[in-house]
């Protein structure tokens, strides 16, 4: 791209983060522009359950069909009431580009539902992915576990809480492989009112934070971090990865200095204008804890 438009692309992601609904549209559409232009096969809107947001899109490398790919499943953030799977066809494009099939849930969102049916929503998806993936030339035993922000919440809950998977008659060791968290709220103890409602009784709360179930048995997890993240306290992934340290378990942590919230996600497109090295720092993880 021109170093004008380059400039212009900046100027409008630094002006408007994901979160300002407005901007976020023309951030994403941004980030998406490559993506329609990918030599790949998408599959949209399989459905992976019987409510209307219970569907899914397959990013398929274009050569997938010599050999059966890893896959990346990706539960994007929103603090569990926005988002779309359509806004993250950049995660698909990018991850697709690295010989990785990427699945995009979208799950549904408070105030339609609570905690924890985005959770349960999550875990379905994931043993349909399981199930299904290799009719797309996916390998149900190389699935990894991703998210950012609340999505990390979502997937850090589904490889901390064995019972998830358990309830869809999965067994969460087998099913998933690796976790990767981009800037989760793996520890908070919900304040806004609206969170109080999402996640409460306040004795309920402890159901919500993935520590409480770190035993040394989960999947091993990569925890990145922003250090200018104003939004996520970097005590969620302190309290995670103590945890994991103290019980035995495999966990690395990634910290980015001058990177924000939405920087990490920002470095899984092609706009990354940082050269934040997200997407290496992930599929490095991938491979470095072995059973």
């Amino acid at each position: 791209m021109h170093d004008l438009s380059s400039r212009v692309c900046l100027i409008v992601l630094a002006a408007c983060p994901f979160t300002a609904t407005a901007c976020s549209s023309v951030a994403f559409t941004l980030a998406n522009v490559p993506a329609h232009f990918e030599e790949m096969k998408v599959v949209r809107d399989q459905a992976y359950g019987p409510v209307p947001s219970h569907l899914l899109d397959i990013y398929i490398p274009a050569d997938a069909v010599k050999q059966l790919r890893e896959v990346i499943i990706f539960f994007y953030g929103g603090r569990w009431t926005d988002g779309t799977k359509d806004d993250y066809r950049f995660v698909g494009a990018t991850f697709a580009n690295r010989g990785y099939i990427v699945v995009i849930p979208d799950y549904r969102k408070y105030p339609d539902v609570r905690f924890p049916t985005f959770v349960e929503d999550g875990a379905r998806a994931v043993a349909w992915v399981y199930d299904h993936i290799a009719d797309s030339h996916g390998d149900p035993s190389r699935i990894h576990i991703a998210g950012h922000s609340a999505g990390a919440h979502i997937g850090a809950l589904l490889a901390a809480d064995a019972h998830y998977m358990a309830d869809l008659g999965k067994d969460r060791s087998v099913v998933i492989r690796d976790f990767a968290g981009l800037a989760g709220p793996y520890a908070f103890t919900p304040k806004d009112p609206d969170l109080q409602d999402m996640f409460g009784p306040p004795a309920n709360y402890s159901n919500m934070q993935a520590t409480t179930f770190i035993d040394g048995a989960q999947p091993p997890m990569l925890l990145l971090y922003g250090e200018a993240d104003t939004r996520v306290k970097p005590y969620n992934l302190e309290k995670l990865r103590q945890r994991i340290t103290e019980q035995g378990g495999c966990v690395r942590a990634i910290t980015y200095p001058d990177v924000g919230h939405s920087g990490l996600l920002i470095a899984l497109s092609w706009l990354n204008p940082g050269s934040v090295p997200v997407v290496d720092d992930m599929t490095r993880f991938f491979h470095s804890c072995e059973g």
